[in-house]
């Protein structure tokens, strides 16, 4: 065979696979029709595990791609025989109450719950999404979370991730103990400096305070400088404020420059942070489910069984549709046996139906799901 008919004997087996999918699909939903969803999910279970078993004495050079084939075919049937049912669910009716009861502009005024004192950056981000804001202040995250829970506040601020430090894990650990929904988000960016009392110098200071994603963030710094002893506290303002209530001259703060001035403290112009280019990202949470117009990312947190692929299985699910996955975080469930839960940010809006029923599809698993929002 010619290199030329190769290349057309490919497109026809391309095309003879395109309607064999066709058919295996719709032969699929017709063989379940009228059973209920526990039945349809045991026995496609024993079909696909024998038949992918089968492979390994068919195809013993090729079976691992013949695997990863066929698994990939049983994840759209799956969808297929569900797309339906997924725009039948309460989820689907949440997601459509709120979409339609939800103001057309973002508020510019409201209690939010922020961590820290005046000066956090949980402050300052606070202020850049609302032009009034009220702020009540809590020591932790976990304060921020019960008060827009149980109502005290309407809106909570949460930094979730780090340009140049990653994830802040406190918060993530959080989430699945709490139920709250993502109305916005915002990217501020960082500029650490090093905070004393006016008078001291770089080589007078002893001991340093502040957060422990300031510390990261300043990590290379800090190895410069073995001698000096870090503090961790709860927030970047509050080791200014400890700087600037100490009557000692040898402490200083990793702060901002919001916090220098707010505290009467004086910078040394060191750079301190690892890079310029130093962003935290940050999460606005509300009680109830809102979806504000514009709203383009969605972001989600689920559990998945222990079985062989499983998280390749569900980001198939996302390819299929042509999402694009921003960010993957696991953490450990507490008090499981090496089990995690993920959470997943897509770019997707709840405006398409496609993006509904693949919501309400991974709700209907047997797996740990929550939606925690369609945001802005």
């Amino acid at each position: 065979m010619t290199q030329k008919e190769s290349s057309a004997r490919i497109e026809e087996i391309d095309r003879e696979i395109a309607k064999l999918v066709e058919e295996r699909l719709d032969a699929s939903r017709r063989a379940d029709e009228g059973l209920p969803n526990s039945e349809i999910a045991l026995k496609c279970r024993r079909y696909e595990r024998g038949f992918l078993n089968s492979l390994e004495n068919d195809y013993k050079d090729i079976s691992g791609y013949e695997r990863v084939l066929f698994q990939a075919l049983f994840n759209m049937s799956h969808s297929y025989k569900t797309s339906e049912y997924g725009t039948k669910t309460e989820l689907a009716d949440r997601i459509k109450k709120a979409v339609e009861e939800t103001p057309k502009l973002f508020p510019s005024s409201g209690m939010i719950a922020c961590q820290g004192i005046e000066g956090a950056y949980s402050q300052i981000a606070t202020d850049k999404i609302f032009a009034n804001a009220n702020i009540m202040y809590f020591k932790t995250f976990d304060g921020v979370f019960q008060a827009v829970e149980s109502g005290l506040c309407e809106y909570g601020m949460l930094p979730i991730e780090n340009s140049s430090y990653g994830s802040v894990t406190q918060v993530y650990d959080l989430m699945a103990g709490h139920r709250f929904y993502i109305v916005r988000d915002y990217r501020l960016k960082i500029n650490h400096q090093l905070l004393v009392k006016p008078g001291t110098k770089l080589e007078d200071i002893k001991e340093i305070y502040s957060h422990n994603q300031a510390i990261g963030q300043c990590s290379q710094f800090l190895k410069e400088h073995p001698d000096i002893k870090i503090n961790v506290v709860l927030n970047t303002a509050v080791a200014a404020n400890m700087v600037a209530d100490s009557e000692r001259s040898d402490v200083a703060a990793i702060s901002s420059s919001d916090c220098r001035e707010l505290y009467g403290l004086d910078a040394i112009p060191v750079n301190i942070q690892n890079t310029d280019h130093n962003y935290t990202r940050f999460i606005c949470i509300t009680k109830d489910l809102r979806i504000y117009p514009g709203a383009s990312k969605t972001s989600i947190m689920l559990s998945l069984g222990h079985k062989p692929g499983a998280l390749a299985d569900t980001l198939a699910k996302f390819s299929s549709l042509g999402l694009n996955l921003t960010k993957i975080e696991s953490r450990p469930i507490a008090g499981s046996d090496f089990e995690f839960m993920f959470y997943l940010d897509f770019e997707a809006s709840v405006y398409s139906d496609e993006v509904v029923k693949l919501l309400c599809q991974l709700d209907s698993e047997p797996n740990d799901f929550t939606y925690l929002g369609t945001y802005i």
